[in-house]
Parts: structure tokens; sequence; C-alpha cells
């Protein structure tokens, strides 16, 4: 990246939500406006059956992230809903030399954006008792477990107590953030003896759970109860009724956290910096301030009809993509695919996806890949406007992102790249405007994760066929063809002759190993054969092929040879033979006995038929031998 924009890291997770885009807008908006660079590390989150798995994976990349080339880092610690990510993270970003800066929650030794959530909280509890001049409120809080939830609820009944009211108002519910509990707390406020004015809920999530409950049952909002939320998410301001909520101001926590870390990397004093944010209750239709208009339910119908089109035709682009990915071969053929189907997840400009390298540059891939060694390779490289040039080398954890050509501000998105327990790299992509992808990347990328998965699978299934294949044609003992594999070699070698040539068939025996063997045992029996075969392999280096096809028999085929060549060959063995023999310390000399037969031939030629010359021709000078010994 340019060295005049400073380049802010954000870690996060879940960055696809609603209420995760709304910030990633606002951020990326503010990230222009003050001329910075951001690279988010976002995490998929919580996938239900493979969570531990999901969450050993995306905190196992951590380690590849060096922190030292970024100018300050954002911490959305709220977004992680996996059980200990959040922890981990953390401890990474407490080693970075950069100032960390924590916008959702409160972090020791981190620079921390303090947001008046109890305030909101008041404002919200303090619109129903003074605006509606209501008595009996219900409180819906999130699980209590949760710091933002014990907060908002000791805020709750703070207010309630200096109203003259019990403290936890008509009846307190305990939910949990998301949209599961609505009809159990539906049933719990509708079986009050003094049945709620209105429901104060920790979050719009709930509230929407609740009033769709409340609606199931005959419950009218706002009209028989009032409801709340908090947060001020898109989901609160597009349903029906739309959701009086506290928005968070998100802009304000954006401008504030960006100019505190450019500040401070400048060498400036965070002293001059204002880090509190104060909330705005924004009434509207769920506790009857705002009238529910016929035209707000027409917009938000077609919204929702608009939405389900696009989405139809998205899953219809990704099913193609995915059956396309199924048969590929290659890295190569995978990128074609990405490049040609990837247009369901919004508009990118660019796309990278970088793959693990071990120390012997292997990709993770490979089944021959070893361990990560910080270094990765480009295996998707998408680069619409030609801003980037394409490095042929590998890229390090001190540079996760390619460099860029030109000096406009620049926004990333990394995300892990993984199957089950394999990393395999992660990706990177820059959007052409302010807005995150939607939910469909993260398909993608688990999409590309199962299909390098399958290319690791296939490699590893065809190396161990190969080696199969090497073992059925090959001698154990001394690691020549076999008789199987020297008869497919010399057919093949036969075959492929374009016009007529003299061939060479050689058949060779060891003279002596039962001696060997008797005297000296096997094992120094196949000592000598494979002393034998290693001088045979050694002067096999004229186009000769050799193979061990008996106890002590070998053959030996040509094509194109001539009687110099078999002079050459056979003056060769009985030379490296009498060397072994100088160095031989056990009381036996290593000899063979051959025979030979060269003559023309085409593509029609029998090898049977020249070994049997061969053979003969080799029987009739061993059993000729002065002094022949078995």
């Amino acid at each position: 990246m340019s060295g005049r924009r400073k380049m802010i890291a954000v870690f996060s997770s879940g960055l696809t939500g609603r209420y995760k885009c709304s910030l990633c807008r606002v951020l990326n908006i503010a990230a222009e406006d003050l001329g910075v660079n951001l690279v988010y590390f976002n995490s998929y989150g919580k996938l239900r059956s493979i969570n531990t798995v999901a969450e050993d994976q995306e905190s196992g990349f951590l380690e590849f992230v060096d922190l030292d080339q970024f100018d300050g880092i954002i911490f959305d610690g709220e977004g992680y809903n996996i059980e200990g990510m959040a922890d981990r993270v953390e401890r990474k970003l407490r080693s970075a030399k950069c100032p960390v800066v924590s916008i959702s929650s409160h972090v020791e030794g981190f620079y921390n954006i303090e947001f008046d959530d109890a305030g909101g909280l008041r404002a919200m509890v303090e619109h129903f008792i003074n605006h509606h001049h209501f008595t009996r409120i219900g409180y819906m809080s999130g699980y209590l477990t949760h710091p933002d939830a014990r907060l908002r609820l000791n805020e709750f009944r703070t207010v309630m107590k200096e109203y003259g009211f019990p403290e936890d108002g008509v009846g307190m519910f305990e939910g949990d953030f998301w949209y599961n509990k609505g009809v159990e707390a539906a049933h719990y406020f509708l079986s009050l003896p003094d049945r709620p004015q209105a429901v104060v809920c920790g979050n719009d999530y709930m509230a929407i759970s609740l009033i769709n409950a409340f609606r199931q049952m005959g419950i009218k909002v706002p009209e028989d109860i009032c409801v709340s939320g908090y947060d001020g998410t898109p989901d609160g301001k597009e349903f029906l009724p739309h959701i009086t909520s506290v928005t968070r101001e998100r802009m304000d926590i954006a401008y504030k956290a960006l100019r505190l870390l450019t500040d401070l990397s400048d060498g400036k004093d965070a002293k001059d910096h204002d880090l509190r944010v104060f909330p705005r209750i924004v009434p509207s239709q769920s506790c009857g301030c705002d009238p529910l208009e016929y035209r707000h339910v027409l917009e938000t119908i077609d919204r929702a009809h608009e939405d389900k089109r696009l989405m139809s035709t998205a899953v219809y682009e990704l099913e193609s993509a995915m059956l396309k990915l199924n048969k590929v071969d290659s890295v190569r053929q995978m990128e074609a695919v990405f490049a040609e189907d990837s247009v369901n997840f919004g508009d990118y400009s660019a796309f990278f996806m970088m793959v693990h390298t071990d120390l012997n540059g292997k990709p993770v891939y490979d089944s021959g890949y070893t361990a990560p060694s910080g270094r990765f390779i480009p295996v998707i490289w998408i680069d619409k406007n030609k801003e980037y040039t394409k490095s042929p080398h590998s890229f390090s954890t001190s540079s996760l992102i390619p460099q860029p050509s030109t000096d406009r501000c620049h926004v990333y998105y990394i995300m892990v790249v993984h199957f089950a327990e394999r990393i395999f790299g992660y990706s990177v992509v820059e959007m052409t405007g302010k807005d995150i992808f939607n939910e469909f990347h993260n398909v993608w990328l688990h999409t590309l994760g199962l299909t390098l998965n399958s290319l690791h699978q296939k490699d590893h299934i065809s190396k161990l066929i190969g080696r199969l294949e090497g073992l059925s044609i090959s001698d154990g003992l001394t690691g020549m063809l076999n008789r199987r594999g020297f008869d497919d070699r010399s057919r093949a070698m036969i075959s492929n002759l374009a016009e007529r040539k003299n061939v060479c068939t050689i058949v060779m025996d060891m003279d002596g190993l039962k001696r060997i063997n008797d005297e000296f045992g096997h094992y120094e029996g196949d000592r000598a054969i494979r002393a034998l075969a290693g001088i045979i392999t050694k002067c096999c280096d004229s186009g000769e092929i050799a193979g061990r096809t008996g106890g002590d028999e070998f053959y030996i085929f040509a094509p194109d040879y001539s009687e110099i060549r078999l002079e050459r060959f056979v003056g060769r063995m009985k030379e490296l033979t009498a060397e072994f023999n100088k160095t031989n310390d056990k009381d036996y000399l290593l000899d063979f006995s051959w025979g030979a037969y060269i003559t023309e031939t085409d593509s029609f030629g029998m090898i049977e038929e020249f070994l049997k010359i061969a053979d003969a021709r080799m029987y009739e000078q061993k059993v000729n031998k002065p002094g022949r010994r078995k």
C-alpha cells in the first residue's frame, strides 16, 4: 500500500449481519473522509455443528497476522459469538505495537470508545414513564451472562426504583439477544397479574420476536402493548411496526475511533479526544409515537419482494457455480469458475485467495505439503481495474495484501479459508462501494475450501495410485522393473517404433547364487543380487531398460541398438563387476552369464520371441564356462 496513507486494521466477526453491515459502512465513509486504508479481519461466527472446528481454524489464522504492518487497530469484541474467540483475538492484539481502540466493550489496556449504554436505557424507560405516562412496564433482557445485558437490566431497575415502581417493573424475562425467546416471553408477560402497558427489550431482535409472538396471540402493538428495542438496527427500522429504539450513533463511533488512531500514530496526545458516545432515542411506530402509514407498509412489502427476487437469483447462480466447482481438477479451473460466476455477493473490484506453502514451496492442497512456513501463494487473482501488479513471488505474514498502484482509499476484507480441520489460507476482497459483501461471499469461501480439500484428496489418491502402480511393476528387492513391468515397458517401446529398427534383447543370469546362499546365507545372497542389479542399472545409460524377472535372472531391452553398443554395455558390466569383487570382503566372486539377440523389427515385433533366443544363448554360455559352479 502507499506509504502516504495510514493502514488501520479492524478485528470483528459476523460482518454480514445487518447491524454489522451498517457499522462497516460508517467506518468506510469515515476512512475515506480521513484518508486512511482499512483492513477488516472478519470471521464467520457461529456455524452450528462445527462451532469448535471453525473456532480452531479461524483463531489459528491469527498467528499468521503480523500486526506491525498497521498504524492502529479497531477491536469489535462484541461480534464474536463463539466462546473463547474474543479472548484469543484480544490476546493477539495485546502484542501490537500500535494503539488499539475497543469500540463495543471496555477492555483494560486498550483505548475505549465509552458508549453511554445506561443512559440510552434510562432515556427509553423515562420515555414510557414521562411521555406515555405508563406505570406498568416489563423488561426483556438478553442472556444475563453477557455484560451488556447486566448493565441494561441494572439501569432499568435503577430508573424504576427512582420513579417509585418495583425494580423489575411488572416482571423481568431473560431472553437471548436473538429471535428464539419471543413466544416464551409473550406467554410470560401475558400471564402476569398486571399485564404490562409496555415492554422494554434489551435489543431490537428480541423486540421483533416479541411483537411477532404477540401478533400470533391476538395482541396488537402498540394499541394493546407498546414494545421498544435497543441498538437502532436496520432490521428494527424495516420491521412493521418500526421499532422504537436507541441508536448507538455508529457514525460518531467511527470518526472518533479513526481520528484517535491516526492522531496517536502521529504522536499526538489521546487526552485531546473525547471518546464518549451518547445514544439517541428514536421514538417510532412500536410505541405509538409515529403512526403506521399505508405508504410505509407498501414500501416495506416492495423491498421484501425485491430482496426475495434477488435472493432467488443469487441461489440459482451459486448452485450452478457449485456444480462447476465439483468438476475442477486444478486451482486454475477453480479461478476460472470464480471469475465467471462470483456475481451474487455484491460488486467487487478485486478478489485474491492465498494458500499456505511449506518450506519446500509446496501448496497446502498438495498431498506432499508438510507444515505452514508463513508464506502464501495466490491461487485466485482477480483485478478488475488493473490496480495491482501480480507478483510471481509469495506473500508473507508481514504483507498479506497485494500492493496497489493507485493512491485512493482502499478497504479490504480478509477471511480465513478452511475446510474442517485444515486451514488452506485466506481471501482478500475489495468492494466497489462503501458496503460490505452479503452472506453469499461466505458461502463462496466455504465452497472454495471444500474444492481445495477435494483437490488435496484427488492429489493424494493420484499419488497413491502412482505408488501402487510402481509397486505392481517394481521388484521389491532391487527396485528394478519386475517381469510385468519389463514386459509392459518393452512392448510399449516396440509398439512405438515408427519404422524398422535394430533392437537388442539381453538375458543375464548371476553365476554361483546357490553357493553364496549355502555358504554365506540368504542375506548375503540378496546383497549380491542387489549389487548385480545396481551394476546393470548403472550400465543402462543409452536407452536400455532392465528388470529382475526371477531369482537371479535379469532382462535388458534396448531399441535402436548396435553391436558396438552391446559390446560397450557388456564391457562396462565386466569392469564394474571386477571393481565390486576387489572391495568385497566375502570369499566369492560376483559373476554373470549373458546372451544377446540383435534383430531388425517394426512395431509388430514380439518381445517373447527375442527373449527365447537371448535366453538360449545365455544358457549356452553358462554351461560352457570353464570351472562352472551353480
